[in-house]
């Protein structure tokens, strides 16, 4: 889906005071400006400005249509990004498979629960968007996810990051915590909703086995970046290489799959230690995989807080603040 761009001006102004500093969200950093600049800032021709004053009622005009700003991030015509809100802190959402602007339903709740804590949205695409994820990689992700930072940082003053992902945006941004690229520095939480294990849900569907091993032949063989058969996935072409990622065991994609051990969780996520991070699970199911339920919980996540991956597997869509 795309979002609406609106130009207008709404001529009532609302005043909404922040949330609580208590919550957990608020809690990350320390409080952000207040103000709001009577102007929105442009950084040469790279941003197309859809509100021209901050004297608005919100980041959501109506359903499926925010205010914001759509800009380029990186020189690939794929890498463009939306921000609702004028803040000098982002959260950035990530987005899974098949997944782009407006991915979710719960981005527009959440543009307006942000907005009141002075933090920005920012949605972005990058080449795994849409179809792209088939002949993409967790690697390109996070060097798009680490442009986009950058860009933040060094043309928006950004003040810090928070990572959101769902689905295989989790995914996204724990391997992008592990490369340890400069700008992940500024992330200062992550947040991984829905985290699922693809891998699961491919060994459901019947042809599976067969194009694993296929895959498998064909990164032997040094044709890794040659697509599968139409097959392997009517919904997007697919490379042998990100097929292997998403459906083998041990795959590069294979990080929250229900039958890995602790010591194996550990080895993939034991690095989110450093970063604050939470798990949230969604509380609508969209499809349950047939596995005996896990009663370990392993903790990744800093100073006793972190992210419980129980059951992780079964839970995708849904929303992930309540209030």
């Amino acid at each position: 889906m795309n979002p609406s761009i609106s130009s207008s001006i709404t001529s009532s102004s609302s005043s909404s005071s922040s949330s609580s500093a208590s919550s957990w969200f608020s809690g990350i950093v320390r409080v952000g400006r207040t103000d709001r600049s009577s102007s929105l800032k442009m950084s040469g021709n790279s941003a197309v400005a859809v509100i021209a004053s901050a004297d608005v009622a919100g980041p959501v005009v109506r359903k499926n249509q925010l205010r914001g700003v759509l800009f380029k991030y990186g020189p690939n015509p794929i890498q463009v990004a939306f921000k609702s809100g004028d803040f000098k802190r982002q959260v950035i959402f990530i987005g899974g498979l098949t997944d782009g602007f407006l991915a979710t339903a719960y981005l527009e709740p959440l543009a307006i629960a942000l907005d009141r804590e002075n933090w920005s949205l920012v949605q972005f695409l990058m080449s795994s968007s849409y179809s792209g994820y088939g002949t993409s990689s967790l690697q390109q992700d996070a060097k798009d996810l680490d442009q986009l930072i950058n860009h933040l940082i060094n043309k928006e003053d950004s003040e810090g990051v928070a990572l959101l992902g769902h689905s295989t945006g989790c995914q996204d941004i724990v391997h992008y915590m592990r490369t340890n690229f400069a700008c992940s520095r500024a992330v200062r939480a992550a947040i991984l909703q829905a985290p699922v294990s693809d891998r699961e849900y491919q060994s459901t569907l019947p042809q599976t086995a067969a194009m694993i091993d296929l895959a498998a032949k064909m990164i032997s063989e040094g044709q890794g970046s040659e697509l599968m058969p139409r097959e392997a996935d009517p919904s997007a072409p697919i490379s042998a290489y990100r097929y292997h990622s998403l459906c083998a065991y041990n795959g590069d994609d294979d990080l929250f799959s229900s039958d890995l051990s602790d010591d194996q969780l550990r080895m993939r996520l034991g690095h989110m230690s450093s970063t604050h991070c939470q798990s949230k699970r969604s509380p609508g199911v969209s499809f349950l995989y047939k596995k005996k339920r896990r009663k370990r919980s392993p903790r990744v996540g800093s100073g006793g807080k972190g992210a419980g991956f129980e059951d992780i597997s079964l839970y995708h869509a849904g929303y992930i603040f309540n209030g």
